[in-house]
């Protein structure tokens, strides 16, 4: 029995242990990431805050005898020794040790762990620094000035120990001793502000002589050594002298830097400083000189600056003329640079020009011109020429107008035609030009033979009219005629040419003969104008009163056209034409033109003619043809039609006005029947209006 006691008990040991290894574990639900995450450098960051937060102070300790001291030195000391031995390059571990031998007062000590310090890193410009100064602060002149020796000796390149150990010495009132330090340090040939410290240094203890020696050395200095000396130095040269009253050393440096840099490396604001330094000493001509002479040899674009002073100047201390010459100057600096940038920028060269005109000598006019007209455009299209070409027409003008230089006038438009590509262009304007500048020089044969050859080399229509006006001017009438007959060979389709010929010999009598120059004209296959040959045909009839051949006239052209301003213009005739026949006649002519117009499309045409044939009945017929013409006049309506786009889409409608003549709704019935469905409309809109009056049938049955 008790060993079974003993298995059940062992049973029932292992069922409870069996339940307890198997925990219940929670069910998340929601698997989805939090909408703030927290990362493990977030985590590791909060902790190391919070640590030091929490941290608590040290504890204040109270020494009260000798032996806590030495015992809290050796401690600390310990501490400091332990830092140092971990890392010896870390220099700020032997800055605070010495310092912290420095509060107690240990200057031996200090001066051991910065010989230490210096040991390990002698190129740490604090660690001198800090040696150093704590030797000044104890007075330890001898020992700070053996530092400042040593540290100027191991690093002369640093700036800063220089500045120190002057600054000491001057302090110290050992002013040799601080001179002596400034040469060691010239004698490195450091940079420009060591330079002026030592000349500074100088003129405070009232060495001008010294301080100009100084200067010497440095001018000779960045002369020799700089590759790119710097202006300013010798301005600030030149100022020291002039500050001290020695104007003519003054002078003497600005000429000395003028020559140094000389044409090659010029700069603006030395002529600036020199020519205010002249302006100081009254001397306005120097400063016009020199400004001129820089102005002439500086870049346009460098001398924005000298410009502005030299007009400020001449504002100050000069007359009128030579703030315009300032002016004029800085205006052709930069027309020079713009056709610098762009030589076929005829624009600012026409600008250049008309400004060098106003303002210089022949030569320096003529040199401008040859420079502008050598910029021949590079294509050989009109297009690009009719700008050029201006050029030539000025320069012929000046030296004939204000040079009074003919043979040069003749050489340029000559040059000019010869440039010219005459077979594939040419400029009508030139040839007639060079034709009036010989006929203004008495040279009729020259003129002749220039126009001659331009219409031989390419013919135009104005070089044929400029020519025929110049014999028209000498009364050449026969040259006239075979210029015109040449003229008509070119250009036939010319109607202009035609009628100015007509003309001519209309002036000259011969009407047969402008009666054949009309009918050649109007009987050429294409005309560009031939509505103004027929009208100045028929306008030269009646002027011969040809009443017959003018009506022969006006019924051949309707055989051409059968336009409405030919029909009222035949019937105007008629009307001032005849005496007896005159108003029968003209009517004749509308009825004829009425009837024509009928199967035209323009109907806007033939009511122009009715109101025409209207006002002369009103002004001439009876009652009965006042009547007539009522009767023919067209009834205005408004229709609408559909509109297309581009693209064949639907664009909406579009409202218009349209005529509807009553001869043609005498032959159309469907206009008759649409007349009488706007009759039936109006009376059924009568109706229903008297249906919804029924006081008014009342009145109505009353009455």
């Amino acid at each position: 029995r008790g060993g079974a006691r003993a298995q059940s008990g062992g049973k029932m040991a292992s069922t409870a242990a069996g339940k307890q290894r198997i925990p219940k574990v929670a069910k998340v639900k929601n698997k989805a990431p939090a909408e703030v995450q927290i990362t493990a450098e977030q985590l590791l960051r909060e902790a190391k805050e919070r640590e030091l937060e929490l941290l608590p102070p040290p504890p204040q300790q109270k020494i009260t005898d000798v032996e806590e001291l030495n015992d809290y030195k050796l401690r600390k000391r310990k501490t400091f020794e332990d830092n140092i031995r971990k890392n010896r390059t870390v220099i700020s571990n032997w800055i605070k040790y010495a310092q912290w031998e420095e509060s107690l007062k240990e200057i031996q000590r200090a001066r051991s762990i910065y010989e230490r310090a210096l040991d390990v890193d002698y190129r740490n410009v604090t660690l001198w620094l800090k040696y150093a100064e704590m030797e000044m602060k104890n007075r330890q002149v001898n020992h700070a000035r053996n530092i400042w020796d040593r540290a100027i000796t191991t690093l002369p390149r640093v700036n800063q120990f220089w500045y120190k150990y002057t600054y000491m010495e001057e302090m110290l009132g050992n002013v040799a001793g601080s001179r002596q330090v400034f040469e060691r340090w010239m004698e490195w040939q450091p940079e420009e502000q060591a330079w002026h410290s030592y000349i500074n240094f100088e003129l405070r203890y009232k060495e001008v002589d010294r301080a100009r020696s100084i200067y010497e050395r440095y001018i000779l200095f960045t002369a020799l050594v700089l590759v790119h000396p710097d202006v300013k130095n010798w301005i600030k040269y030149a100022r020291f002298e002039e500050k001290h009253s020695y104007f003519a050393h003054a002078r003497k440096v600005y000429e000395r830097a003028v020559e140094f840099f000389g044409e090659e490396h010029m700069d603006e604001h030395l002529y600036v400083a020199f020519a205010k330094f002249e302006e100081n000493q009254k001397e306005f001509e120097r400063v016009r000189v020199i400004y001129k002479y820089a102005l002439d040899r500086i870049p346009k674009q460098d001398a924005q600056n000298l410009f502005k002073n030299y007009t400020i100047f001449e504002k100050k201390f000069g007359d009128r003329r030579g703030i315009e010459d300032i002016i004029v100057s800085k205006r052709r600096f930069q027309y020079e640079e713009e056709v610098k940038a762009n030589p076929h920028n005829y624009d600012a060269w026409f600008d250049y020009l008309r400004l060098v005109e106003s303002d210089a000598d022949a030569e320096t006019v003529r040199e401008v011109y040859e420079r502008a007209i050598a910029n021949v455009p590079p294509i050989q299209e009109k297009r690009h020429w009719k700008r050029y070409i201006y050029l030539w027409i000025n320069y012929a003008l000046y030296e004939e107008l204000e040079a009074k230089a003919s043979k040069r006038t003749r050489q340029v438009y000559q040059a000019c035609l010869e440039l010219l590509p005459h077979k594939k262009f040419t400029f009508a304007k030139m040839w007639l030009l060079y034709a009036q500048f010989e006929i203004r020089q008495k040279n009729l044969p020259l003129a002749r033979r220039a126009l001659g050859t331009s219409i031989g080399k390419c013919p135009k229509n104005k070089l044929f009219k400029g020519y025929i006006e110049l014999e028209l001017q000498l009364r050449e009438f026969d040259r006239c005629r075979k210029l015109y007959e040449k003229f008509l060979e070119f250009a036939p389709e010319n109607c202009t040419s035609w009628i100015k010929f007509a003309e001519l010999e209309t002036i000259l009598g011969d009407i047969d003969r402008a009666r054949a120059i009309y009918e050649l004209a109007i009987g050429q296959p294409r005309l560009d104008m031939p509505e103004v040959l027929w009208k100045s045909y028929i306008d030269f009839e009646i002027e011969q009163e040809e009443y017959e051949k003018t009506r022969n006239l006006y019924r051949r052209l309707l055989q051409r056209t059968q336009h409405v301003k030919v029909w009222i213009s035949f019937a105007q005739f008629e009307l001032s034409a005849g005496r007896d026949e005159r108003l029968p006649r003209c009517r004749q002519i509308y009825e004829e033109a009425n009837k024509a117009m009928r199967s035209c499309e323009e109907k806007e045409e033939r009511v122009m003619l009715l109101e025409s044939w209207r006002s002369f009945e009103d002004e001439f017929g009876t009652d009965a043809t006042k009547e007539r013409i009522d009767k023919l006049m067209p009834e205005k309506i408004k229709k609408r039609r559909k509109l297309q786009a581009e693209d064949g889409s639907d664009a909406g409608w579009e409202e218009y006005y349209d005529y509807i003549f009553p001869e043609d709704t005498a032959n159309q019935p469907n206009l008759k029947l649409l007349a009488m469905a706007k009759l039936w409309k109006k009376q059924q809109q009568e109706s229903e209006a008297a249906a919804m009056d029924p006081d008014k049938d009342i009145d109505e049955s009353q009455t």
